[in-house]
């Protein structure tokens, strides 16, 4: 199980950081995921975390987010930086117990319930 939250209101420019707590002992052995969604459109892929740390992201938020996750505290984060009126949406963490790195949404097993980020311009 997993839940999201962090979202809110903020003009372009400014930072916000997501976090995504799960519950139970895999979560360590977890890839971690972040998606996005706008109304009429699919999840879009943002970021993904291996268990082992590494990282990868879309092109569209390459050098202003980061993916990170603390597994003491079963948490993975999303920083978002100058963001932008496009990157408004709902956002959801996932998890996948693929070892691969994916960015396909329907791989992923759990969700998070989303937290919804809105960019002013």
């Amino acid at each position: 199980q997993l839940q999201a939250s962090g979202g809110g209101l903020v003009q372009a420019g400014d930072s916000l950081k997501l976090s995504c707590v799960g519950s139970g002992r895999a979560f360590s052995r977890l890839n971690l995921g972040w998606f996005r969604q706008t109304p009429g459109k699919g999840r879009e892929f943002v970021a993904v975390i291996s268990r082992g740390a590494a990282t990868y992201y879309s092109d569209s938020v390459k050098d202003r987010f980061a993916i990170s996750r603390d597994n003491g505290k079963s948490t993975v984060y999303l920083q978002m930086n100058n963001l932008k009126p496009e990157d408004t949406a709902v956002y959801y963490c996932a998890a996948d117990g693929n070892g691969v790195l994916r960015t396909t949404p329907r791989v992923y097993e759990y969700w998070g319930q989303g937290t919804q980020v809105t960019v002013s311009s």
